[in-house]
């Protein structure tokens, strides 16, 4: 009798949409230092690193449908972290079109395709934003009046409903997480660590009166591997390692680089009228404004919350701000500015 040759058992993909990212390509990176295989990043290319662990590339837009359907084919995990971030609302149907549509698209055909888990990343400003100092927790309600002042914010928050709305049911687990400001090294687009790089190139003008969050964009991505198999359906889960009022936080910039922080303080109201009046002036001469209003509005706020869901959730174990300020300023310094820049 002859033998029936046994059919080779297809492994099952890992798809990372916008995984050449700053976190993305932080999430790649302790997946291939892990041992995982089979990894596929929604891009257009892939940094030598990633080819050389033999990452796939696969070409293409999440508002694609039919590209949207090719890339989710034979995968089992999708870590979805493709997005557009701006504090312009001019970019307002840009952001939607990928944030929710996007979304949208990809959580029908992953449907479709019997994907089993999707990791969404999306803001801690969906949930932890206030006037004053409150301290938030995944149990608040979403503060839509406040965010919905601002395009990318309230785009994010969309995007949480699109995939609640769009992938549920038949076994499958979306675990939303939801980071806050990321910096580190590695960010060569610019697109967390601005802030940091401005400040070091004296670039901005005054100390606004609210406050902010950090995490460390590598502890952010070991939560996102780890929500795979521990995180909770349609659960919530911040991430972030301090809490600092910008005046601490330029203070410790400061003492880390040798930079001055700005002198200048001025009233929140004074401060938001003022970038608006600015901004409106160089709109009118047809020039872009060297103060952008929405970004003043937005340090005007305090961003505070707690991550102690995360942490018992998720193993969550976020590093001491400090090294991440620094490896932050040392990366800026000896790859965009060179070594010793301002000081």
């Amino acid at each position: 009798m002859a033998k029936k040759k046994a059919l080779a058992k297809i492994e099952k993909k890992t798809l990372i949409t916008g995984g050449t990212g700053f976190l993305g390509a932080e999430i790649v990176r302790q997946l291939v230092e892990g041992g995982a295989t089979n990894l596929r990043v929604m891009a257009s290319s892939v940094p030598a690193w990633m080819s050389d662990a033999g990452v796939e590339a696969f070409a293409g837009s999440v508002t694609d449908r039919e590209r949207v359907a090719e890339a989710v084919a034979n995968v089992s995990v999708i870590y979805h972290l493709a997005g557009k971030v701006s504090r312009d609302n001019n970019d307002a149907a840009a952001m939607n079109k990928i944030h929710v549509e996007g979304t949208r698209i990809l959580c029908e055909e992953a449907t479709k395709a019997g994907v089993e888990t999707m990791i969404l990343a999306s803001s801690s400003g969906t949930i932890a934003v206030s006037e004053d100092e409150q301290l938030f927790d995944e149990t608040f309600p979403q503060p839509v009046d406040v965010i919905s002042q601002w395009a990318y914010y309230a785009s994010k928050y969309y995007q949480e409903r699109a995939a609640i709305e769009n992938f549920d049911g038949d076994g499958r687990k979306l675990v939303i997480m939801n980071p806050t400001l990321l910096l580190g090294p590695n960010d060569e687009r610019l697109s967390s660590t601005k802030v940091v790089l401005d400040f070091l190139a004296r670039k901005i003008p005054y100390t606004p009166s609210g406050g902010l969050s950090i995490v460390d964009t590598r502890d952010a991505a070991a939560a996102f591997i780890a929500a795979v198999e521990k995180g909770q359906h349609r659960e919530k889960y911040l991430l972030g390692s301090a809490n600092l009022t910008f005046a601490d936080f330029f203070g410790r910039l400061e003492r880390l680089s040798g930079v001055s922080a700005p002198l200048l303080k001025v009233p929140k109201k004074l401060a938001v009228s003022a970038s608006s009046m600015i901004e409106s002036v160089f709109g009118h001469w047809g020039k872009t404004s060297p103060v952008a209003s929405k970004e003043v509005e937005q340090a005007e706020h305090f961003w505070y919350f707690d991550s102690s869901k995360a942490e018992e959730e998720l193993g969550f174990l976020p590093r001491d701000p400090q090294e991440t300020l620094n490896d932050t300023i040392k990366y800026l310094q000896e790859n965009l500015l060179g070594k010793g820049a301002f000081k």
